[in-house]
């Protein structure tokens, strides 16, 4: 716990630091945050081309800045650190509830489909096949579980795999470490973690940059599509510089030059969004709340019951809003 506290605030701390002499009341100056799913040196290499054609379309100066998870992307945006971020939708969530956050774009692979999977990878050489050899053997294991504020890195994997199956991924093996996305991949080949999460994205991106470490992974679960990562800006940005961003987010890529940056960002062109990108994502996050819940030993039945009623009315209201958005996108193709 107490590490877990303190790479939040060596986070926040290095968010700080970077910003420092940054005018925030300067309106021609923009913070964006990126998340060091990799190493930041290479994930500098692979942006700061389209930052600098962000700067450059928009008249706006960009500062880039790597945190090494989530929470300090998250953090820097409630305290005006962070003016725009990529993030995944579970740290969206928490950007948009309790940040000032809202989703503006959606990134898109490079086949232009606006979704990704969430993986559990093994050696290639190792007996365990499937989720089913996992747990049979999980007090014998190492596991590389994702980021907490991970999306396909630990609340898919933590819903489908581990909540379903009524097992806590924090005990269930022999030793669970938390770890970004390449780090947990690499553990992997290298033979230090038995299983760990990933994602497809990863997987796309690690067959460029260290394809003899990807030939020694192998999948053994995929999960249902899960939307494609979002951009978050911070409501507090004037309504100017947000035309000015959005705009150069939806018509990125339009020559070829631009094209061959998102290509080497393993992106495709960005599409417009909304706060109901993360309707599915609430959802799963609720549904694995009343799996453990409905599991607990410590809470009374009068207390399961309670909590229990609360999850289902905010089940049920955002069964509603999804309802009505299929409604209206039904409405707009048959018109």
């Amino acid at each position: 716990m107490f590490n877990r506290i303190g790479r939040v605030l060596a986070s926040a701390a290095l968010l700080t630091s970077c910003m420092l002499g940054t005018a925030q009341a300067d309106d021609q100056v923009i913070n964006f945050g990126i998340m060091s799913t990799e190493s930041s040196q290479n994930l500098k290499a692979i942006w700061q081309p389209f930052l600098d054609d962000m700067g450059k379309q928009t008249g706006l100066k960009i500062n880039a800045t790597f945190a090494s998870d989530y929470a300090g992307l998250i953090q820097g945006m409630r305290f005006n650190k962070v003016d725009v971020a990529w993030l995944g939708n579970k740290a969206a969530i928490e950007a948009v509830d309790r940040s000032n956050g809202e989703i503006f774009a959606q990134t898109t692979a490079p086949n232009g489909t606006s979704g990704y999977y969430s993986l559990l990878i093994a050696r290639k050489d190792s007996p365990i096949n499937s989720v089913q050899d996992m747990l049979k053997s999980a007090k014998t294991l190492t596991f590389g579980n994702g980021d907490p504020n991970s999306t396909s890195g630990y609340l898919v994997p933590g819903y489908y795999v581990f909540a379903q199956n009524h097992i806590d991924a924090a005990t269930a093996f022999k030793r669970t470490l938390n770890s970004s996305h390449e780090v947990n991949a690499l553990s992997v080949a290298k033979g230090q973690l038995d299983v760990a999460t990933f994602n497809s994205e990863g997987w796309d991106r690690l067959a460029v940059t260290q394809p003899e470490s990807l030939k020694q992974l192998k999948v053994i679960w995929k999960s249902p599509m899960i939307p494609s990562d979002p951009m978050v800006w911070s409501k507090r940005l004037t309504d100017q510089n947000k035309t000015l961003i959005r705009d150069f987010f939806a018509g990125y890529g339009d020559s070829a030059a631009e094209k061959a940056v998102l290509d080497k960002m393993q992106q495709g062109r960005f599409i417009a969004s909304s706060d109901d990108q993360l309707l599915p994502i609430r959802q799963l996050e609720l549904f694995k709340q009343r799996t453990e819940i409905g599991n607990s030993t410590t809470l009374s039945a009068d207390e399961k019951t309670a909590r229990l009623k609360e999850i289902d009315a905010s089940l049920g209201k955002l069964q509603e809003r999804i309802s009505e958005l299929n409604k209206k996108a039904g409405a707009s193709t048959a018109g």
